[in-house]
This record gives structure tokens, sequence and C-alpha cells, in this order.
């Protein structure tokens, strides 16, 4: 059994006003059946409530930890957490703070990637989770895949889709660099018109509800900053630590691991993932999905299934 230890955090300094989207907002969502749980009072952040989605029992063999990116939420879980619940699995997919049914703070300034790294590994202590399976996809990579070189005996497996390590040293492809400018010059983004565009079978209320946790442009703070944050450069913050879990990845990871490709995705397709392959030690080749995009969750119920074959053969 491990045990908790806390994490302490100082911005609470810097946390001017914090803003919490209504509850009403979040009501009858499709697809979404999940009942919301919240963590409050984590050290350094006692003034921010994190949401997270905690299905199946908590004593199941694996608990499927679904880390989400820019500029979604849980919501983007809801075609793979049936399916693991199905397999007797636990699933638990947190909000980033800025995001879902989690706390925004209003100062843009708060979001960065040591923020966010920090809130991460402070939330799997105070669920003391364990045997976790790592679902990461965009930033829920950038970040995750820092996380388990901290806490190695937490992990088992890990499940990848469209992300990176941003370890500052390859260029940033030109649809990413297209994609920061446009965000910059929009700080109102429809993120429910984004996704939209980006899944076409997605239903016009599936669509509006990336676009549910944001009364106005005031609470996209999260969002509007990811972008802005991808390391740039070898000496950006969060470059030396991607570094460090690049070389950790390659050299110590003893798990299990699973790689699934949106083969539609401009910016983090298949060549780039088999960059990424290649820093995951014992990493198998990639699933290569036909259909599905940057966000490959939105094809999840397949590749879910799919991760779930590989590891019962493994």
């Amino acid at each position: 059994m491990y045990a908790p230890t806390a994490r302490v955090f100082s911005y609470n300094a810097r946390m001017k006003s914090v803003l919490r989207t209504p509850e009403e907002r979040f009501a009858n969502l499709p697809g979404f059946p999940f009942a919301p749980h919240y963590v409050e009072a984590v050290p350094g952040l006692e003034s921010l409530r994190l949401h997270y989605v905690d299905e199946d029992p908590p004593d199941a063999k694996h608990t499927f930890l679904c880390l989400h990116g820019e500029p979604t939420w849980s919501y983007l879980y809801r075609r793979m957490i049936p399916v693991f619940s199905a397999a007797g699995h636990r699933s638990v997919a947190p909000d980033l703070f800025g995001f879902g049914r989690s706390d925004k703070p209003a100062d843009d300034a708060t979001y960065t990637f040591d923020f966010h790294r920090r809130t991460l590994l402070a939330f799997i202590e105070r669920l003391d989770l364990r045997n976790i399976t790592l679902v990461v996809q965009d930033w829920g990579g950038l970040l995750g895949l820092t996380l388990p070189m901290e806490m190695p005996e937490r992990f088992s497996r890990l499940l990848v889709m469209n992300t990176m390590l941003a370890t500052g040293e390859l260029p940033l492809t030109e649809g990413f660099v297209a994609w920061r400018a446009w965000v910059a010059a929009n700080p109102d983004l429809d993120c429910g018109k984004l996704l939209g565009r980006a899944c076409r079978h997605l239903t016009p209320e599936e669509a509006a509800a990336y676009e549910a946790p944001y009364p106005d442009s005031t609470f996209k703070g999260g969002a509007r900053r990811f972008p802005a944050l991808v390391p740039d450069s070898p000496d950006a913050p969060g470059a030396a630590l991607s570094r460090k879990a690049r070389d950790w990845w390659q050299h110590s990871w003893k798990g299990e691991a699973f790689m699934a490709v949106g083969a539609k995705d401009p910016v983090l397709g298949p060549p780039v993932m088999e960059v990424l392959r290649g820093w995951i030690r014992g990493c198998p080749p990639a699933y290569i999905h036909p259909q599905a995009g940057h966000f490959a969750q939105e094809w999840g119920d397949d590749i879910a299934r799919r991760a779930l074959e590989h590891f019962r053969s493994d």
C-alpha cells in the first residue's frame, strides 16, 4: 500500500479571483451520465476545487487514469470509460484547472506547465491511485508522460494517443505554429465549434458540450494559455523535465504500452507518433485509426477495445 504524501504549492498568492462554472451548464450532456466528484483543499491550492469522473469500484485491479488536453475536458473520455467499465476496470478522469467542471483561476498567468503538472501529482497522491494505466492525448501526454518517473511504483501500463513529449529540441510543426497564432488572435475561442469541425461525426449537442464549461471568455484562461506553454526551445519551462522523462521512458519504463494514432491529425499524426514510439521502451507498432483525427478519443470505443485486447494478450 502506498502512503499518500502531501505536495505543497505556492500558487494561492497569485489567484486574484477564481471562477466556478454553474452546475446547470452540465445538465443533460449527451452520453455523459457520470456523477461528479471533487477534490478540495489540496495543500497550497485550498481555494480551488478540482472535478473528476470516478467510475467503477475503487478496489478494481486496474485504474485507467484518463488525462485530457486542449481545449477539452473529461467529456472527451465518455466513449472509452464504458468499455473499461465493462471489463471491470476503474476509470478516473480529472478536469485540469481551467477546464470542465474544475475551478478556473481568472488570471491567465496562473496556468503554467509546473502548475498543471504539480496538480496532477497531488491528485494521484490524494486519491492514492495505484496499478495505473496511464491514458493520455494532447496536453494529457505532454504533462502525463512526465509523471511516472516521479512515482514509478504506481504505474503499470500506458495507452498513448496523438501527443508528444515537449523536449524543446524538435521544431514546432507549421500546423501547430498556425494554431498557436490563431488562439492568440482569438482569445474567445469557441471550443464547441472547434470540436465540431475536427470531429465531423459529432452531433451539435455533443459539440456544444465542449463549450459548456465556459459561460463567457473570462472562464477560458486555461484554454487560451496551453498553446503558448508548449516548450519551443531547450530552455523553455518544462523542456528539461520532458527530456528527463524521455530518457526515463527509454531506459527505465518496465510496463506495457499500447499506442493508437488518429491518422487524420495534421499536427500529431503518424510521423510524429512514430518518433514518440521510439522513445517508449517496449512500445509495439501503433494502431492507426484511419478515420480518427487529433481527438482520437472521439473514436475511443474502438481504441479502448483494441487496447484491452492487447493488454490481455501480453
